[in-house]
This record gives C-alpha cells, structure tokens and sequence, in this order.
C-alpha cells in the first residue's frame, strides 16, 4: 500500500513539476500550438470512419549531436518515403515536427509539453536517457505513446513506463556482451568509468551484475559528472584508476567525456602495451558517422567498441547509396540513423493500423490535476490521448523488415535478437573480429546465419578473430598489475613449532624457511613479473596456529595470501582460492606395532577360525553328497553302516590331496567331485601362498587396523594441534570429543603413544601423510596402520578469483614438469633407513569373504544333484508295485519305509543290466571274449625269460 501510494506521489509531483514550469513560457503561445480544450483532426469532428487526411507525429532530440545530425535526416527522408509509399497509410499524409532538446533536460522537458497540447499521435524520443525518465511519466498519464530510438538505459522498462517503447537495443544486451567478451579472455576483475547519470549509472549497474554472474567483478567504479568536461578532474581520476590492480578499463560515456579521458590517459602512458580499453556503441556512432584526425586515431590504437549490428540486405544497400547522396559524403550513417528510420516506419504501419480498426486522434482534457482558485494553473493545456492505449498496442504488435532487419518486440518490449559487432581500431579504420548476439554468443560468423541452427552459447563454441591490442601487440594482455601505489603483498605464514621442515622461522628475523617456503619462492621466480611481497609471521611460537583462522583473515583483507602447509579442503575453498596442488597429503592412522615369530602353531594362521570351521563341514558334506548319489549303484559305497562312515570320510578327506581311490559311477557323483575338486585346488593353492608369506616374510601385529576399528575402539586418539584433523574426526567421523588429545611436535607423538592409552598416551595419531613421513623416518617402532582415508593436497591460499593464483599454479605445474618440485622435496624430507621397510599394516589372514562363491557354487551343485536322485527314487517308487506287505496297510510309515529302501536297496550298474538282456548268447560271447582278456593279460604278466 505504502510503495503504490509513493510511486503515485512521485508520478503527480513530476507533473506539478513540469506543470509548473510549463505555465510562464509565452514561447508556448506564440508558437502556432495553443492550448485547446479539445483537440482533433478534421474528420473527427464528426466521428467519421474515414481516415484523416494528415496524421501529426513529433520527434525531441538534439540536433547538433553525433546521433542527432545523422537521426533528422534520416528521419525527415523516412516521412518521403512514407508519404510516397500509398500502401502503407492509404492516402493519409504524415507530418513530422521536431524540436531540439539542445543536450539539456530541462528543454527536453519544456519541448515534450509543447507537443502534449497538440494533435501529435505519438513522440519519436527522447534521445537521452535522462529526459526520457522524466517525460514518461507525462507520456503514461496522457497516454502518448514515447518511440526512442536512442534512449538505451536498461531502466526505462515497459512495467513502470507503459507508454515508453525502446526501437534500439537496451543496454542490458550490451552490458551482456561486454561481459562474455571479459569472460572469453579470462579476465575476472575490470574497472568502469561512466557517466554520471541514468544513462551511466544504470548501464554499469547491469554489468556489474552480468559479471558476477560470470565469477568476475568490477574491482574500481570512476564517475564523471555529466554535463561540462573538467580536464582536471579527468586527470585526477586516471591517477587513481592507475593505481588499481586492473588493466581492463570499460568506457561508457557520451563522445565529449569519452574522447577527453582517451586523450588524458594517452597522456598518462595508459594507451600502451598491458592496458585493455572497451568502449560501449558511443564510440562506434562517431567512428561511423565521422573522419577523425589522424592524432585521435592513434590515441584509439588496439581500443575494442561495440556497435549494435544490423544485417546486410539490399534495402539497406540501397538507403546508404541514398544517404551518401543526400549527406554528399560529409556525414556517414551510424546504428541509430538506421532506427530513427525504422521509428518512422514503426509508426506509420501503427498508424494504418490503428486507422483502420476506426482509430480517432482526439484528445480530452486533463482534470486530475485541475485548481479552480484564481492565478492557479493552466490545467487546460493538458489533454490526454483519448485512443493512446490502441495506437500503443499496434505498436506493440508491429512486425516487418526495416533498415536494422527484423522490426518485431519480445514479451518484455525489445527488440528481438538482439546483437552487437565487437569491432577493433587498427590504423586509421576499424576492423571487426567477432559478433555477439543474445542467441549463440561470441562468433566469428554472422548472427542471422545461426538463426537457423539450434543455440549453442557453450565455451567451446565462443570465437573471435585475433585482437591488436594496445602497444600494437597480438598477445593477450594479462589484465592486471601489483597496484603501482608502493603496497607490498602482505602474506601470512604460520609460524610452527613441530614439523619445522616444512615452515620454519629464521630466529630474530621475519624470514622464513622450509619446504613450503622453497616452493613459493621457486614458483614467484618463474612468473613473467615482478612480485612485491613481505612475510607476515602467524602464530604466537608456543604452538601451531590453527590453519583455519589463518585462511579466514584473507578472507577479511588482513592478510594477501598464506603461504605454507595448507590442506586444499572443502570448508577452505569456499571462501579462497587455491593454488595447484604442490604437495599430495591425506590423513592416515599411526600406530604402534609388534613383531609376531612363527610358532608351532603357525600352519593354522593362514586361515581365521570361521574360515578353518567351514572348510571342515564342507568336506563331510560332500563326503555324504557323493555316499547318496553312489550308494545304489556303486559296491564302494556299500557294507555295514560303520564301513559306510568310514568310506564317507575317507573319500572326502583324500580329495584334499586328489587321492581318493573309490570310483564314482554316477554322472551326478562325477559333476559334484568335479567341482568340489576345483575347489580344493584354490583352497590348496591360497593356503600354500599365505603360509609360505607367514613364514618366510617378517610379520607386524597392531590392535588397531585402520580408521574404522579406530573409530569402534576406546581408544584415545592423538592429533596435530592447528590441524585440520581434529574438525574431520568430529564432525565427519563422529568421534567425541573427549577421546581427542592436542600434540604438537615429534617428540609428543612418540611419547603419547609409547605410554599408551591407559597409561595417559594415546592409542593411535592421526595426522596427514607428510608429517607422518618425516615422523616416521626416526621413529621405527610405529607404522601406519590401514589405508589413507582422505585425498587432498598443499596449496598456496588467495582471494576469491585472484588472477595470481591462476599464474601461480601454471608456475607449480611448470616446476613439477621440469624436475624442480621433487628435488626440492628430497632436499628437506630424506628418509632415513628405517622408515624404508614402512609397509602398511594389514590383515594377512584369509577369511570365509574370499572364497564364498566358491563354496556357493559347490554347494548349489550339491543341491541340485541331490534333488535330481531323490526325484528319480520318487518316481522309481511312483512306478514299482507295492510288496505284498505295504498293500495291506498302505500308512504313512509304510510309504517312508518303501523310499528309505528303495535308498538302500543295490541297483544293477548299467553294465550288468545291459547282459541281461543281450541273453545267454550274448553272456557266452562276452565270456569269451573275457577268457581271451585273461590270457592276454596273463601273457602279459608271463616272466621275460625268453627276452
């Protein structure tokens, strides 16, 4: 209630305002537009449907500007073509009548009153943002529809201003595109100098945000106040952008304060090789518009500018063969000469439109206002557009192909497809490199040719054409300095009290040594630069500071950067960047350890006692598997019951040793000592292998075998005081707190877990693997116990999207390639002897998880076999006829006898039944041939007395 009830007060007091201003002018009555009480063409007296013969419309810019000069003419040759055209307003004369806002407000405004009293149907302007804001607000109250075609100011939107319609691009597009061009080159922080206005203001507004969007930033804002250009000021603002740390200047201006500060920063040495200028469509109106000398030119060397790109067609072709005979060649055309002509069309076509569907331009007076008191105001000069709303939705809905391509508005009232050259100074012209278009992007091809094809804006498909760069150079410029004000990089290094190989302090100095500080300065000297930077010490001495807090105060502007130990962790790369990784680190599990001699009992270790108890089950299964199968057609497999056991043990137990001697007969015996045979061989093969490790290699025992039976234990656990352990162990493992105990150097690790955890040690450290190494190599009575349970590296720590830690790493990839970074590491972390022989600490037993599938399949085998020779008993029994003394009591008892006999009961092996039904001649036969066998073999037995 309170926001409508302001916006409706700010709208009535601009138009007491004008009002105001508006009633003591006697221009005003002297110049042919009177007030009147009611205003109307002639053929609207009588509420005729006829079309009028003249239709009024008005234009308010400045005349003598570089978009005014080329914006009247053509503008004025608009209406002759119009008026020659008899198709597009069907006999209905249109008149133009401009006035000059003379770059000023103020006129604007008195010359938007002048044509708010007369019959205009619509207002071609403003050409200045600033005045545009203000007459809208007149404009929505007595609906007459305001065509700019050069008030560009992103604001200037259709919810607050209805009867406001943009027909050039919003500066929302162009900001976009200054902002893919920044991020195409990889450049993340970039300085705005802008006009101090709606104009300025606004546009620099809407990038800052499109570059947040993109992880960049505009680090310096520089303002300049509209109006008249102080060469002083101007002087004293490039200093201060001089001093910053970014080279990427961005120029959004109007041509009289941009060309004083090209001018100013030429004489500061700001145009040379390392800066980068981007100057919005301004530049581009007076590039094409007009010859600038030849001293302007080299001031604008390598400058990029961006024009708002209008195709290529024959109409256009053909206008410019028009224009150069109108201007004689004095007067180039530039964008906005092209919309003001496409403005007049855009009415017109409105116009016939609104004609045609029994439009009036009749106005009525304006009463909201009205003060009856004598010496009040002139209330009556004020008349508002009775069909405004009708003209303005035929404008809304006009399409067609004008000047600048495709005529037609977007839901949000732009112009669709919206697109920019982006366009180089070189020499004495420009040279274009790329396009932008709102559709794909940064391309080298044309926008209207990717129309077409469907959207692609990924990074892989931005292109632009080489860029000569101030300096007359090819190389992309890096985009920033140090800050040329005499400021040396603060940066923080922590001052450690353990672990001293990798940071340490010089004594009484504020040099700092070490690993890490080997490193830095390694990687600095590669850098194609020159680094102004001091070491801050962190830390009070007594202790390790806590690497968190260090991080934080980068974070504050305390600190430039921290250079050190660092862990790249997620906590820390949310708030700063870091440098490639220079060192790899995890946290692992130390633990003391003692050494186990084999005993008498060492051939039982290979396997854990689960693992022992299953394989000897097994073995009798598979004893009983094979008796069931083979029992009924195999003589091996029968006898009394105590044979029969021994038989089941025996078979089973030889198979360990494949030296079973009793033969199986059935197929399904065959399949089931197939495979139970397979899998003795890998049991054999996995127990020999493990008990020739146990017996030959020296064995390390540990109670604790990583961080999982750490974490299950009550055992008291050491850590590095000021690392990142302690957070992760809380917080990610779970551990309590009070099971935690703060160390700080070698010397305490090796002390707390020697006396132990009852004894007031601790049972186990965890700490990252480079402070392990080093406390390792003098320490030989303790080993790492399981895996490294987390991944993460050192690195160098800086601001958020700090261009020197993106050139920093390049330099730590560099020094990694060349061999650098690993003699830099040997010279300050060389193992001595004793930590040569630190294996990790694992389970060395074979447990049941290794071989369950194979127990799996052999057991499936077993089932299913076993089901296939009771199936086929059952059917034997479905079949055979019941004995005598089953048929007289047919029980329960009596059946389950029947099947345990049919188990027991001898079956003819396939052989003997295969006799009997050859007959007697057959059995005579295969006696023979038996009885031949015989004297075979007893020839073959025969002593070798002959030989």
């Amino acid at each position: 209630m309170s926001l409508s009830f302001s916006l409706q007060q700010s709208r009535d007091s601009h138009l007491f305002l004008l009002l105001l201003i508006f009633k003591p002018l006697p221009i005003l009555a002297d110049s042919g537009l009177a007030p009147q009480a009611t205003v109307s063409v002639s053929a609207a007296a009588n509420v005729s449907s006829s079309r009028p013969s003249v239709a009024n419309i008005g234009a308010i810019f400045t005349f003598n500007s570089t978009i005014g000069r080329v914006a009247k003419i053509a503008m004025e040759q608009a209406v002759k073509d119009v008026n020659a055209n008899t198709s597009i307003l069907h006999g209905t004369k249109l008149v133009l009548q401009m006035q000059d806002s003379n770059c000023s407000g103020f006129m604007g405004m008195v010359q938007s009153l002048r044509f708010m009293e007369t019959d205009v149907a619509a207002i071609i302007g403003p050409q200045s943002s600033v005045v545009a804001h203000i007459i809208s607000h007149v404009a929505n109250e007595l609906r007459v529809p305001l065509v700019s075609f050069a008030a560009t100011d992103p604001t200037l939107t259709s919810l607050q201003f209805p009867f406001f319609v943009r027909t050039t691009q919003s500066d929302l597009y162009q900001m976009t595109a200054v902002a893919e061009i920044i991020d195409y080159y990889g450049w993340k922080e970039v300085i705005a100098i802008y006009l101090d206005d709606d104009y300025g203001r606004n546009g620099v507004s809407v990038l800052d945000d499109q570059l947040a969007a993109r992880r960049c930033k505009i680090s310096y804002k520089a303002a300049i106040k509209s109006g008249s250009v102080d060469r002083g000021e101007i002087t004293n603002l490039l200093v201060q952008v001089a001093l910053m740390q970014s080279r990427i200047i961005v120029l959004h201006t109007n041509p009289d304060s941009g060309f004083m500060v090209f001018n100013v920063a030429h004489y500061l040495g700001m145009t040379t090789n390392g800066y980068v200028w981007i100057a919005t469509d301004w530049l581009s109106s007076v590039l094409d518009s007009t010859s600038l000398p030849s001293e302007t030119m080299d001031i604008l060397q390598g400058v990029l500018v961006l024009r708002q790109h209008t195709p290529d067609s024959d109409r256009k072709k053909s206008f410019i063969s028009t224009w150069n005979k109108l201007t004689g060649g004095s007067l180039g055309l530039h964008s906005y000469g092209l919309y003001a002509y496409d403005s007049v069309f855009l009415l017109a076509h409105a116009l016939d439109a609104f004609f045609s569907q029994g439009g009036i331009v009749s106005c009525t007076n304006y009463t909201s206002l009205r003060d009856d008191k004598p010496g009040g105001l002139n209330l009556d000069a004020m008349s508002i557009f009775d069909n405004g709303t009708l003209l303005l939705k035929n404008i809304e809905q006009s399409d067609f192909l004008g000047l600048t391509g495709h005529v037609k508005f977007a839901p949000d009232r732009c112009l669709v497809r919206p697109a920019y050259d982006v366009i180089n100074v070189v020499g004495t012209g420009i040279h274009r490199v790329g396009y932008w278009s709102n559709y794909s992007g940064l391309s080298i091809v044309p926008p209207e040719t990717l129309y077409a094809k469907p959207a692609n804006k990924s990074s892989a498909n931005q292109h632009l054409h080489s860029v000569i760069w101030p300096g007359d150079t090819l190389s992309k410029p890096r985009g920033w300095v140090f800050p040329n004000n005499g400021r040396q990089l603060r940066i923080g290094v922590p001052v450690r009290v353990g672990f001293r190989e990798f940071v340490s302090r010089v004594q009484g100095t504020d040099m700092f040594k070490g690993f890490s500080i080997d490193v830095f300065t390694a990687a600095v000297n590669l850098l194609p630069y020159a680094v102004p930077y001091h070491f801050v010490p962190f830390g009070n001495g007594r202790e390790n500071p806590s690497y968190t807090e260090l991080v934080n105060l980068i974070t504050t502007g305390y600190f430039d950067s921290a250079v050190g130990d660092i862990a790249i962790i997620t906590n820390r790369t949310k708030i700063v960047d870091f440098t490639q990784p220079y060192a790899a680190s995890g946290l692992v599990v130390v633990a003391p350890f003692k050494k186990i001699n084999s005993g008498g009992w060492s051939f039982l270790r290979p396997f854990t006692p689960f693992m022992w108890t299953v394989t000897a089950c097994f073995f009798f299964f598979i004893g009983i598997v094979v008796w069931v199968l083979e029992h009924r057609i195999n003589d091996e497999f029968r006898g009394p019951p105590k044979q029969q056991f021994i038989t089941i043990l025996w078979f089973s137990l030889s198979t360990l040793f494949f030296s079973h001697r009793e033969n199986t007969m059935s197929t399904l015996g065959r399949l089931v000592v197939l495979i139970w045979l397979f899998v003795v061989l890998i049991i054999n093969s996995s127990y020999t292998a493990s008990l020739t490790s146990i017996l030959t290699v020296q064995q390390l025992s540990s109670p604790i075998s990583g961080i999982d039976s750490l974490k299950n234990s009550n055992e008291r656990i050491g850590f590095q005081v000021g690392s990142f352990a302690e957070h992760y162990l809380v917080e990610d493992i779970g551990i309590s707190e009070n099971r935690l105990v703060r160390l700080g150097s070698p010397d305490a690790y090796a002390k707390a877990l020697q006396l132990g955890s009852k004894n007031g040690g601790v049972g186990a450290i965890v700490d990252e693997r480079p402070y392990i190494e080093i406390f390792l190599s003098t320490q030989c009575t303790f080993k790492i116990v399981g895996q490294e349970f987390t991944r993460s590296g050192w690195g160098f720590a800086f601001p958020r999207d700090s261009p020197l830690a993106v050139d920093l790493s390049t330099a730590i990839l560099q020094l990694s390639e060349t061999g650098d970074l690993q003699r830099i590491h040997d010279k300050w972390m060389t193992r001595s002897s004793c930590s040569l022989d630190n294996a990790e600490i694992d389970s060395d037993r074979l447990q049941l998880k290794s071989f369950w599938g194979l127990f799996l399949l052999c057991g499936m085998a077993c089932f299913i076999a076993l089901v296939i020779h009771f199936v086929q008993i059952m059917v034997r029994m479905w079949h055979a006829p019941p004995p005598e003394a089953a048929s007289n009591g047919s029980s329960i008892s009596g059946r389950f006898q029947r099947f345990l006999s049919l188990i027991d009961e001898k079956e003819e092996s396939p052989r003997s039944e295969r006799r009997k039904r050859n007959g007697d001649e057959g059995s005579a036969a295969d006696h023979q041939l038996d009885g031949r066998h015989t004297k075979k073999i007893q020839f073959d037995l025969t002593p070798n007395s002959n030989r």
